[in-house]
């Protein structure tokens, strides 16, 4: 059957009509007590749509709705001086709890969940705050794993809106969309209250506006080009702005890096008189292998090797955000520096089993196979065409794409077009997609004509895709791979029955 699940093909109007409306893609769970968490496990991956109350739908909506008035987050002021000022009116709720800052181009959501699930399994309450959202804004704010739950997104607007719209009044430019969904993050992590905050920026890192906070310890991804236009066109450039993260005498957990990027993380590092490990030489991946659902690792870590470690998602790169979330945690715990002995290993075993990444090789249905994963630029393309060939078998694979009109997708497409039998081109609902027509003429050129197939409609792209896919027959091993950005892949989970 090549058909989507009945009734979804006629949401996708009620998608583009209401961008910001989509479902949350993980369990809106309230945190419990302590003894209760470590009890039940991880939270599920999946969740209920909209709230069922009408009256909290309703709220959630309207919230919604006045943080859409707001610049976007491709509107940008480099500042930090409306949210220091609103941080100061609300008493620096940053402040109330250590926290775990991270940046870098891409792979910052993945490690941040992996940080997460490490510091819950060692018993400390979290909070985490990421961008952007697959499915639901409630998604960038969570508590013990979970996004906190639309009663308490409402709750936390409330509780700070009048001081936003005193900060607004005084302030040359409003606050955007971004600056207060991060205060909203910070309260709601100070009234938790959480044990630890796990930050990841939205753009940078000097002027974004989750650099109000200190972390304890600063964790850089992997970097490469994007955002050329804000953050420098080339990675040592774009460094520079990443560095502003790194505080004094925080420890510094770097991801492997370009040679100008390190040597500028770095310096940085030497000024502020912050601890550095590297990975490759003071933590890394000692050895992989691919397992049925994911990868079996050996990490060395800042107190020795962790063996037999179960991470249930596919490709080097997520090996490598694994070992990289472990350095941090072992930071954060003062493994290496106060403490000599390593991180207990069953304990880091339970956790990085049960991670979860929604949207990253996310396998959504079989019978044709169809992943969905965020990549939205030439490097994040690349290591994905790496893993797809890696963890699936497939003998013909069908790319659906959709982009967005600020990134490079000819480097995209490019990095995408060895492993792409064929490719249909399509368009997400946000006011940033390029047009379909458009994309398809870079596709052509990449791909040539027969191999191009564009269907401005997700839903019908879904479906054309997925025929294609089958047409070697049931057996064959026909797969769909959705891609190009995080809205298409939000949009197409919901398509496909999953959140």
């Amino acid at each position: 059957m090549s058909e989507l699940p009945p009734d979804d093909s006629d949401r996708f109007e009620e998608i583009v009509d209401a961008e910001t409306d989509r479902d949350p893609d993980l369990a809106v769970i309230e945190a419990g007590s302590r003894t209760l968490r470590t009890q039940g496990g991880p939270p599920e991956a999946d969740v209920p749509a909209r709230p069922a109350d009408p009256e909290t739908d309703k709220a959630l909506r309207e919230v919604e709705a006045e943080l859409a008035t707001r610049w976007g987050e491709t509107k940008l002021e480099p500042s930090v001086s409306r949210i220091t000022a609103l941080m100061d009116v609300l008493g620096d709720p940053q402040r109330a709890y250590p926290s775990i800052h991270i940046t870098g181009t891409n792979g910052k959501t993945s490690t941040a969940r992996m940080i997460e699930a490490l510091l819950g399994a060692f018993d400390l309450r979290t909070g985490r705050y990421t961008s952007p959202h697959v499915q639901s804004v409630t998604e960038r704010i969570s508590l013990d794993g979970a996004p906190i739950s639309a009663e308490r997104f409402i709750e936390t607007y409330d509780d700070i809106k009048p001081y936003i719209e005193m900060v607004d009044g005084q302030q040359e430019f409003r606050l955007s969309f971004f600056e207060v969904l991060t205060d909203m993050a910070y309260a709601a992590f100070a009234d938790a209250p959480v044990d630890v905050a796990v930050v990841e920026v939205g753009m940078g890192g000097s002027w974004d506006a989750t650099n109000v906070i200190d972390g304890d310890v600063a964790v850089v991804t992997p970097i490469d080009l994007d955002h050329t236009d804000r953050l420098g066109e080339t990675p040592g450039e774009i460094a520079s702005e990443k560095a502003g993260i790194v505080k004094q005498d925080a420890t510094v957990i770097l991801a492997q890096q370009p040679v100008d990027a390190a040597q500028v993380l770095l310096k940085k590092a030497v000024e502020v008189d912050a601890t550095v490990a590297r990975e490759g030489l003071e933590f890394g991946v000692v050895s992989r292998q691919v397992a049925v659902g994911g990868q079996l690792l050996t990490l060395r870590g800042l107190g020795g090797e962790y063996e037999e470690v179960y991470l249930p998602l596919h490709g080097p790169y997520q090996a490598h955000n694994a070992a990289v979330a472990l350095a941090a945690v072992e930071a954060f715990f003062g493994v290496g520096s106060q403490r000599p002995e390593p991180l207990d290993l069953d304990t880091v075993r339970k956790a990085f089993a049960a991670v979860t990444a929604p949207g990253r090789l996310e396998v959504v249905r079989r019978s044709p196979t169809v992943v969905l994963d965020a990549a939205h630029n030439p490097a994040g393309a690349r290591a994905t065409a790496e893993a797809v060939g890696e963890a699936f078998d497939f003998s013909r694979l069908i790319g659906v794409v959709g982009a967005s009109g600020d990134k490079n997708v000819r480097g995209l497409l490019e990095a995408f077009e060895p492993i792409f039998a064929e490719v249909v081109i399509t368009q997400n609902s946000s006011h940033r997609a390029m047009d379909a027509d458009e994309l398809a003429a870079i596709a052509v050129e990449v791909f040539g004509e027969d191999r191009v197939q564009v269907e401005p409609r997700l839903d019908d792209a879904l479906e054309a895709a997925i025929t294609l896919a089958e047409e070697e027959g049931e057996f064959a091993g026909g797969g769909v791979l959705v891609t190009g950005s995080v809205i298409t892949v939000g949009e197409a989970r919901l398509l496909l029955g999953r959140g």
